[in-house]
C-alpha cells in the first residue's frame, strides 16, 4: 500500500461492525430498480462488490414513502422487501457489509406533485413543491422509522 494512504486498506472498528478496510462504495442509481429482473441483477452487481473488497457498499437512495419518491416507480422498500433481501444475502455470502440510504426527493422529486417542508423549487425540477404540513412531517417521520425497521428486516 502506498504510503500516501497506509490506513486505506487496514480494518476500521464502527464500534457496532468491523469493515474488512475504509474503501467505501457510495450510493448510485444503477437504472435496474425498476427492471423486470432488477433485484436478482443488482443482487449480482452489488456481490461482485463485495467481493472485490468493497469494505463497505451503500445501496442506491430508498424512498420512505411514495411522496418521497425520486420519479414515478421509484424505489420503496415496502416494494421491494424481498428482492433488497437477495442483494443483502449476495453482498454478505461475500463477507461484504451493506447499508441502505434512505431518501426523500423533497423538491428533487420528479413525481406530479412533489412535497417537501417548504414550498421551493429547484434547479433541476422546475415543479414548486406543496409544503407539508406538521401532521404530514410527523408522518413522514415515521415513515423514515419504518423503512429503517424493514431495511433490518432484509438483513441490512
Amino acid at each position: 500500500m502506498s504510503a500516501i494512504y497506509p490506513h486505506l486498506l487496514a480494518p476500521l472498528e464502527l464500534g457496532f461492525t468491523t469493515l474488512r478496510n475504509r474503501v467505501m462504495m457510495g450510493s448510485m442509481h444503477t437504472g435496474l430498480e425498476e427492471h423486470p429482473d432488477g433485484f436478482r441483477r443488482m443482487a449480482r452487481f452489488f456481490g461482485d462488490r463485495a467481493a472485490g473488497q468493497a469494505g463497505l457498499i451503500v445501496t442506491g437512495g430508498i424512498s420512505p414513502n411514495e411522496s418521497g419518491s425520486l420519479g414515478l416507480g421509484g424505489a420503496t422498500l415496502e416494494d421491494g422487501a424481498t428482492g433488497h433481501a437477495l442483494i443483502t444475502d449476495a453482498v454478505h455470502q461475500a463477507h461484504g457489509k451493506i447499508l441502505m440510504q434512505i431518501l426523500h426527493g423533497g423538491r428533487y422529486s420528479r413525481i406530479s406533485e412533489p412535497v417537501a417542508p417548504s414550498p421551493i423549487s429547484s434547479r433541476i425540477n422546475p415543479t414548486t413543491t406543496r409544503a407539508l404540513s406538521p401532521n404530514e412531517i410527523l408522518k413522514t417521520i415515521e415513515d423514515f422509522a419504518t423503512c429503517a425497521q424493514r431495511a433490518r428486516g432484509c438483513r441490512l
